[in-house]
């Protein structure tokens, strides 16, 4: 085995220790002899241990290795404690000699070559481990660089999410405003920004606007209305244009608002300033009369530029009158405001016109087809009954198609109410039935003038030539209980339609169901065949199921004596369709969005002719559509039958 470093410097140290005492044992002549003999090999002894030492350095490529891979015996992983001690392989280096016949310095030429290639093999290992670490490194820095960038796209997700809530929000707010401005107007008691915000919105928004709000057109400019307002009424007006200027998105009312709140603010201050002078006996502020002699009458470009002059005249080093132009500056901006708002005033005015005109032109064309329709109707009655153009009335060719359409339309009407008579059970007449004859008129009936019916039509006849030839009409006053009965009539009033409505009653309602027969208001719709078919809404019996829900909530809370409040959990919709043209067709609904809550949907019941749409407004939750749940949509016997459960929510941790 070889011998180690420390081995070596112990034994070099005893063998000088050895010579020492040999020496000192000498004799004169020993000592001079030996002498002589360490001067004549001592250079030669000296080349061989420089050798020595350099080939020991040479053959040692174990101690740069280890620098090389860092490791030492104070960071010695593997707890070996020969770790900086050469390992040599005396039996391969004795094989290498017997075998191959290779000389010491051979071996240590290849050891020197072994050693430099495990040197380069160890270098490029750490080249590899360097770069794989540095393309780790780079990997990780990608994969932080593209989480940071989806947490950045979710934040701007979220944001844009909480943006279109604000958004919706004002939005909201603002509709129910514009709509608590209509009620108030209906019910004749508007307030003043009532009267703005519909001016605007007829203007710019006709058609958000319902028909029945009749608001006259408004003459005088929008910042007249704060000259007979009080101090707390100016304080609330100004209150709501600065709401309306929060929640407003449209750029063109967002201009009206801002010219608005500063003539608000301005009216505000000064009548606060005189009320606290009066308060303190002073004179009210009296009106400039040279300032407002500069600034009326001027437009919103005039006005900008002297504007412009001011401030450049303030800031330069002139001597001026500071206080006088800085209050002309003040009054310009609400001059301004003022100008700007009698601008738009124009614009309202002449798109409220306009609108009139269109609204004027369309009922007069509307009520002109119907004079020409009732004309040639009267004109071709009068001709039968003997009415010649000698008396007032011009002879017209006589459609002989129209004609004949009309003697089938009256043998059609003659045939039903002969059909009727005769399906009906007539009582036995009376002498009761009949009203008691008049034996002498009244006073006032026999003042009244007695006209003759050829007369009474032929001056009929004028005016509604009159009214035909004029351009504008007005518009009629609508009468409700009109309405209440066309209603009424458009209602299925049919015997199938009763008996099934009767059936259907007759079941009842369990304990847990009530009557949903609250139908939703939707657009009126023009059917291709209302031409031939009278429009009618179909007639239903509907059933909501509540119940409660047990969830941890309700639980913690309520009990079977005190229970929770009843919910929607259901609904049976039970339409009658009993006098379907096409059979073939069955009756479809479709859910609808509602626009006015995003917790309820309109569904939509629709069939061939001669039915109308019908519609109802339930919970927006999602439906079991399993027969098991009670799912149900069948359409027999002229009934179409929806019945459905909404899922039950299960909230698990």
């Amino acid at each position: 085995m070889p011998r180690s470093p420390e081995r070596r410097r112990n034994r070099s140290i005893s063998n000088e220790r050895h010579r020492r005492e040999s020496r000192k044992s000498r004799s004169p002549d020993e000592r001079s002899r030996h002498k002589h003999k360490s001067k004549k090999h001592s250079k030669k002894e000296k080349r061989r241990r420089n050798y020595s030492s350099e080939s020991s350095e040479e053959d040692d490529p174990h101690k740069p290795s280890l620098e090389t891979l860092g490791y030492s015996n104070v960071n010695n992983p593997f707890n070996d404690v020969n770790l900086e001690s050469k390992f040599v392989w005396s039996k391969k280096k004795q094989r290498d000699k017997k075998e191959l016949g290779l000389s010491e310095e051979e071996i240590r030429r290849r050891e020197r070559e072994r050693k430099r290639e495990a040197d380069e093999e160890l270098a490029k290992l750490n080249k590899r481990r360097a770069e794989r670490e540095r393309e780790m490194e780079l990997r990780e820095q990608e994969r932080t660089r593209k989480q940071r960038e989806a947490e950045l796209a979710q934040m701007g997700e979220w944001e844009l999410k909480e943006e279109e809530v604000i958004e919706g929000i004002f939005t909201f707010h603002l509709e129910q405003a514009k709509k608590r401005a209509e009620i108030r107007i209906k019910e004749g008691r508007a307030k003043p920004i009532d009267l703005l915000a519909m001016n605007l919105r007829l203007a710019y928004e006709p058609d958000k606007v319902e028909e029945d709000v009749d608001l006259e057109v408004d003459l005088d400019e929008p910042y007249t209305i704060f000259e007979n307002l009080s101090l707390e009424e100016t304080d609330e007006l100004h209150k709501d244009i600065q709401m309306h200027l929060k929640l407003e998105k449209n750029e063109k009312l967002l201009l009206f608002w801002r010219a608005m709140i500063v003539v608000a603010e301005d009216c505000l201050s000064k009548m606060r300033e005189n009320e606290q002078r009066m308060a303190s006996g002073a004179v009210p502020l009296a009106v400039n009369q040279d300032i407002q002699r500069i600034l009326s009458g001027k437009t919103v470009s005039q006005l900008s530029a002297l504007q412009q002059q001011i401030i450049q005249k303030l800031e330069s080093n002139e001597p001026i009158d500071v206080e006088y132009w800085e209050n002309l500056l003040k009054e310009l901006v609400v001059y301004k405001a003022k100008a700007r708002l009698n601008d738009m005033h124009q614009e309202i005015l002449a798109a409220r016109l306009q609108q009139l005109r269109e609204r004027q032109r369309e009922e007069a064309q509307k009520v002109q087809e119907e004079l020409e329709r009732v004309l040639a109707m009267q004109e071709t009655e009068v001709h039968g009954q003997g009415v010649g153009p000698g008396e007032g009335i011009p002879s017209e060719p006589v459609d002989e198609e129209l004609t004949e359409a009309q003697d089938q339309a009256f043998i059609k009407k003659d045939d039903i109410k002969k059909k009727l008579s005769d399906s009906l059970l007539l009582e036995e007449y009376d002498r009761s039935m009949s009203p008691e004859p008049i034996v002498k008129l009244s006073k006032e009936d026999q003042e009244l003038e007695v006209v003759d019916p050829v007369d009474d039509l032929k001056e009929l006849m004028e005016r509604r030539r009159a009214v035909l030839s004029s351009k504008i009409i007005t518009r009629k006053p609508k009468i409700e209980v009109e309405e209440e009965v066309k209603e009424e009539q458009n209602q299925d009033e049919s015997i199938a339609s009763t008996v099934l409505f009767e059936q259907e009653a007759a079941k009842g309602v369990d304990e847990d169901e009530d009557l949903f027969n609250i139908e939703a208001e939707i657009a009126q719709q023009t059917y291709n065949w209302q031409d031939k078919y009278r429009p009618r809404k179909p007639r239903y019996f509907n059933r909501v199921h509540t119940g409660y829900e047990w969830n941890k909530y309700n639980q913690t809370h309520y009990d079977l004596d005190n229970p929770p409040p009843k919910v929607v959990q259901g609904y049976k919709f039970n339409i009658f369709y009993p006098d379907l043209i096409d059979k073939s067709k069955a009756p479809t609904y479709f859910i609808e969005k509602d626009p006015e809550s995003p917790d309820t949907v309109l569904i939509r019941f629709h069939a061939g002719p001669p039915y109308e749409d019908i519609a109802f407004r339930i919970v927006n939750r999602e439906w079991e559509y399993s027969h098991k749940k009670g799912f149900r949509c069948s359409f027999d016997r002229g009934v179409l039958s929806l019945w459905f459960h909404f899922k039950r929510q299960f909230y698990r941790k």
